[in-house]
């Protein structure tokens, strides 16, 4: 989960610097297409067969995924980065919440260890102090396109770790999704302004996003194949702590000491969230021994 925030953060600085070029829905679609080819080629490689039995579950991971990714990239046309980026970070506090509901709603369930939660509670307040997000009046349908975003990347973030639960390979999820980012990103910008011409730098760097985003995807589903969601999700909070550091270096962001505090609070939620999980793993191996 750490290397995936790390390439998803190294793919947000391309995707800045594409975007002078391309708009969101198109950046979407060739960052999915360059995942699509990846992905059938590394799936035949490894003789996995693209055919699923269980069509459904991609469907619906993919639709939210692609969904959320569109209302993301919407509320940044009228929020401020810092804003937009905390609400769909917001993702992993509505993961727990729902983790939480469900685990109250089954029978014989497992407890959530409330430590968990706070972790992720934690490191939700270290991104509020790094991006110090404000929200106008007239920004509110942004703002509710944003924190709609989070909703819907939750949900697909547990239905990734219910695709692991089944045994669907990591290249076949991530060939799904990355197949509906194209015909999602397609369906948009044929509806809006069109396609743009390509050059030399645009071409690069919508290759470079492509890479990235698969080989993080990659990481990503992994991780909340074998991991718990809400742990994942604590870790995922290491994604601004990076963001913000590649602001400072390439884009020369200002560093301030609110800044720095909420890295440190990001930083102890990874590391705590990682060390429940290892916890919890060592538990579960004791009781299948017994």
């Amino acid at each position: 989960m750490v290397v995936a925030t790390l390439l998803f953060s190294v793919m947000g600085a391309l995707v800045k610097w594409a975007s002078a070029w391309y708009g969101a829905a198109e950046i979407v679609m060739y960052r999915g297409l360059v995942g699509a080819l990846a992905m059938a080629a590394l799936c035949r490689w490894r003789g996995i067969c693209l055919a699923t039995p269980v069509p459904g579950m991609h469907l619906w991971r993919s639709a939210t995924g692609v969904l959320a990714l569109g209302l993301w990239f919407h509320s940044f046309q009228g929020l401020p980065l810092g804003t937009a980026v905390t609400l769909n970070y917001m993702s992993s506090v509505w993961m727990a919440l729902m983790v939480t509901a469900g685990a109250a709603m089954a029978i014989r369930a497992p407890a959530i260890d409330g430590r968990l939660i706070s972790a992720v509670l934690v490191g939700f307040l270290g991104v509020a102090l790094v991006l110090q997000p404000t929200i106008h009046a007239q920004q509110l349908w942004y703002g509710l396109a944003g924190l709609l975003s989070g909703v819907l990347a939750a949900v697909a973030y547990l239905q990734v770790h219910a695709l692991g639960r089944v045994g669907e390979p990591e290249s076949r999820v991530v060939f799904y999704f990355s197949l509906a980012g194209v015909v999602g990103g397609a369906f948009v910008t044929a509806l809006g302004s069109g396609f743009s011409a390509h050059h030399a730098r645009g071409a690069l760097a919508l290759v470079g996003i492509g890479a990235l985003a698969t080989a993080a995807q990659l990481f990503m589903t992994r991780a909340y194949t074998l991991g718990s969601p809400v742990a994942n999700g604590a870790l995922s909070y290491l994604g601004v702590a990076f963001s913000f550091g590649l602001g400072v270096w390439v884009f020369d962001d200002p560093v301030t000491r609110v800044a720095l505090v909420g890295m440190m609070l990001i930083v102890a939620a990874g590391i705590a969230a990682t060390a429940l999980q290892q916890k919890h793993a060592h538990a579960r191996v004791h009781t299948d021994q017994r």
